[in-house]
């Protein structure tokens, strides 16, 4: 029995997404007149590690995100399937929708923790942070 199309798209656009945010992303930090910059790459490095480990991790939280909102998904789905006629339909319809959108949620919030992380621990080794 092979996979739904509408399941096979919930799967790559989950992968998408998470995979979005693994793009290698750094901060612009301007060394001008700065007496931190000769520390830059290792601080760099050093936050990166430090905001990998405060975001969580994109990939699992996107597919935490894309597990409960399926569930979610399916519950609402069954409901109103239930009433036209089709749970079953409706139940798989609303979880590939709640998975997307949850995996899709909990994937961009994991790289804005990342990010802002990634930046509050730069400014407080003193560089001066453009974005």
């Amino acid at each position: 029995m092979g996979k739904s199309p509408l399941m096979s798209f919930a799967t790559v656009a989950m992968l998408a997404s998470a995979c979005a945010t693994q793009t290698g992303w750094t901060p612009t930090v301007d060394t001008f007149n700065s007496p931190n910059a000769f520390r830059l790459s290792q601080d760099m490095e050093e936050c990166r590690a430090i905001a990998a480990q405060a975001a969580g991790g994109t990939l699992r939280e996107t597919a935490t995100g894309a597990a409960v909102g399926g569930l979610i998904g399916a519950a609402g789905g069954a409901a109103i399937g239930a009433i036209t006629g089709s749970p079953g339909t409706g139940a798989a319809l609303g979880a590939a929708a709640g998975g997307i959108a949850g995996g899709a949620k909990q994937g961009i919030e994991s790289d804005d923790r990342f990010r802002n992380a990634y930046r509050s621990c730069l400014r407080n080794r003193g560089h001066n942070v453009v974005n």
